[in-house]
C-alpha cells in the first residue's frame, strides 16, 4: 500500500471514530435531558398593559401566560372571562397577574367609589373655567380650597383658605389625567377626596360663599396657616408707608421691684 493510500485510510478511520463519538455524546445528552423532570406550569391571567385602580376589566386588557407552579401566585385566574366586568381595587402593572386580592369584592361597584381611600369621602362641588384654571386641573392633582363669604353679624366680607392639599378624584366624569401632555378639560364639576370633617367644611363654604381652587405641587404638602383677607387688609397690601401687622406676644408681662438704698424702681420683662 502506498503512502498516500495509508494516509487516506487513517483519515477515514479518524472521521469514522469522530462520528461515532459525536453520536454517543448526543445520545448521552438526550438521555440526561429526558431524565431531568420538566417544570410544571399553569395558565395565569395577566394584564397586557398597566391598569388603573377603579377601572372595569375587559377581555382586551388581559392575556394568559404560563407560570411555573413553584412561583405561581395565590388567587390567580386561569381564564380571561372569569375577570371580565370586575373592578380593580389597586393599580396593576403590565404583565402582572390579576389576583382576587386586587379586585373590588362587589363586582357591581365601579366608577369613583374604589378610588376613595379608607376613611375618606368623595364630594363634588360646582366649578367653572376660572376655578379649574382653564382646564389645567386634572384628576390626581392637589389643590387648596378658598372661600369668599361674609362673617359676623355685620356680614363683613372675608376670603380664607379652608382646605389644603386636597386630592382631586375626578373632573366631570374624567377619572384619569388627559392622555395628551398639557391637555385641558374644562368642566363644571370637581370631585374631591376629603375627611368627614373636611366634607362638612366644604359643604358650608360652598353653600355660603364662592369657592376658588389654588393648584399645588403634588410634593408640597406643607400646612400653611393664614388669617384670611378682608377688604381692608387686602387693600393695605403693597401700600407705601404701611407698617407690617404686629403679632402680639402670647407671653404675659412680669414686673419686679428693685430697691437700691432708699430708691424704689420697677422693671418689666
Amino acid at each position: 500500500m502506498s503512502r498516500s493510500s495509508r494516509a487516506l485510510a487513517q483519515i477515514g478511520i479518524a472521521l469514522l471514530l469522530s462520528l461515532v463519538a459525536a453520536f454517543l455524546i448526543f445520545r448521552w445528552m438526550s438521555a440526561q435531558t429526558a431524565a431531568k423532570p420538566q417544570a410544571q406550569t399553569a395558565p395565569v391571567v395577566v394584564a397586557k398593559d398597566a391598569l388603573r385602580k377603579g377601572g372595569r376589566i375587559t377581555a382586551e386588557l388581559l392575556a394568559v401566560k404560563q407560570f411555573p407552579l413553584a412561583v405561581k401566585p395565590s388567587g390567580t385566574f386561569s381564564e380571561v372571562q372569569a375577570l371580565v366586568g370586575k373592578v380593580l381595587s389597586v393599580p396593576v402593572a403590565a404583565n402582572e397577574p390579576v389576583t382576587v386580592s386586587k379586585l373590588v369584592r362587589d363586582k357591581v361597584i365601579a366608577g369613583i367609589s374604589p378610588l376613595v381611600a379608607p376613611g375618606k369621602r368623595a364630594m363634588s362641588v360646582k366649578g367653572n373655567k376660572v376655578m379649574g384654571l382653564a382646564g389645567f386641573i386634572h384628576p390626581g392633582d392637589r389643590v387648596d380650597v378658598l372661600v369668599s363669604m361674609t362673617e359676623g353679624e355685620k356680614e363683613n366680607p372675608v376670603t380664607k383658605v379652608v382646605l389644603e392639599w386636597v386630592k382631586v378624584l375626578a373632573t366631570g366624569t374624567q377619572l384619569e389625567p388627559a392622555a395628551e401632555q398639557g391637555g385641558t378639560a374644562s368642566v363644571d364639576v370637581y370631585t374631591l377626596e376629603l375627611t368627614p370633617e373636611e366634607s362638612e367644611r366644604l359643604a358650608l363654604a360652598a353653600s355660603q360663599g364662592e369657592l376658588n381652587f389654588a393648584l399645588r405641587n403634588a410634593a408640597d404638602n406643607a400646612t400653611v396657616y393664614t388669617t384670611g383677607q378682608t377688604p381692608k387688609s387686602a387693600l393695605a397690601a403693597y401700600r407705601k408707608g404701611a407698617e407690617p401687622r404686629k403679632v402680639k406676644s402670647a407671653r404675659s408681662a412680669h414686673s419686679v421691684e428693685v430697691i437700691s438704698g432708699d430708691a424704689l424702681s420697677r422693671k418689666k420683662f
